[in-house]
This record gives C-alpha cells, structure tokens and sequence, in this order.
C-alpha cells in the first residue's frame, strides 16, 4: 500500500481516537489521556494508538483497561469516519516516549549542578609549576642548541674529517 496514504490513514485514527476519548467515553476509570502517535501497519489491518496517561501507575492500568474495553466503539466510529472498507483492529500502547524524556531531563539537571560545584571548586585553585609551561621558540634558545639542529658551518667541517 501507498506510504502516503497509510500515513493519512494513522493521522485520521489518531484523530477520531482522540475525540472519542475526549467526548464520548465517560469510562470513570479513564485518566488524563494524551494520544501521541499512531502507526499502521503496510496492509491497512492493524493500528497500534499510542497515548499518554498523566498520574501514577495505578491510573495508567487503569486508563488501559479502560481503553481496552471502549475498544469496540472507538472502532466502530474509527470504521465510519475513515470509510475504508476494512477497518483496522486497533491495538493501544503506552508511549514510554515522555517518561525516557523526563528521566533525561533530569539527569541532564544532575549533569549540571555536577558541573558547576566542579567550577566553584575550581574557581580558587592554581597551576602545579609555572602559569605557561611551554617552551616558545624566540626564548631561552640560542642559535639552535637545545633543539639539536646543527649551524650548517659545523655540519660541513664534519663530513670533511
């Protein structure tokens, strides 16, 4: 099937789901659902819905019993809003997407506070030796001698013995 249309096809579930969700279903057990994304498979059969669910674990099972028993009726009105002539078996799917963004976030907020205690910790502290320990070329240096380069006037006088 066209990869176009199947993306049309998941984006117009996604739509329909989302206001059953919103308007429809009073399930009580049904929580603050966000619908975030929804694939469908090649062959136009199968559609995973991806949602979100804002609280604790116990209302993430329990906003997912409740999806899995209004399961029917959203497909039935997903059926008779996309008119296509098979209607897609609908399966819902937690998205651990924002729970891995958050736990992120939280230890990119780590990683920093790390970094600045290092950087106060830093701020008083001196170098081991001299301020620049490099050697630069126009100092301390004569005529080559710490470098092992030869004046060309020696090199000649010693291919001549």
């Amino acid at each position: 099937m066209d990869a176009a249309r199947a993306r049309k096809l998941a984006d117009r579930i996604q739509q329909v789901v989302a206001e059953m969700l919103e308007r429809r279903i009073k399930d009580p057990r049904l929580g603050f659902v966000t619908v975030t994304d929804t694939r469908i498979t090649p062959d136009l059969r199968d559609a995973t819905v991806y949602y979100t669910v804002f609280g604790s674990e116990a209302e993430r099972a329990d906003t997912a019993a409740a999806l899995e028993s209004a399961k029917g009726i959203i497909r039935s009105e997903v059926g008779r809003q996309t008119g296509v002539r098979h209607t897609p078996t609908l399966t819902f799917s937690h998205d651990p997407l924002p729970d891995s963004a958050r736990h992120l976030d939280e230890l990119l907020a780590e990683a920093r506070a790390r970094d600045e205690e290092i950087a106060k910790k830093a701020e008083g502290a001196v170098h081991a030796g001299e301020a620049d320990p490099y050697r630069r070329p126009d100092e301390d240096l004569e005529d080559g001698d710490d470098l092992g380069v030869e004046e060309p006037s020696e090199r000649a006088r010693r291919s001549a013995l």
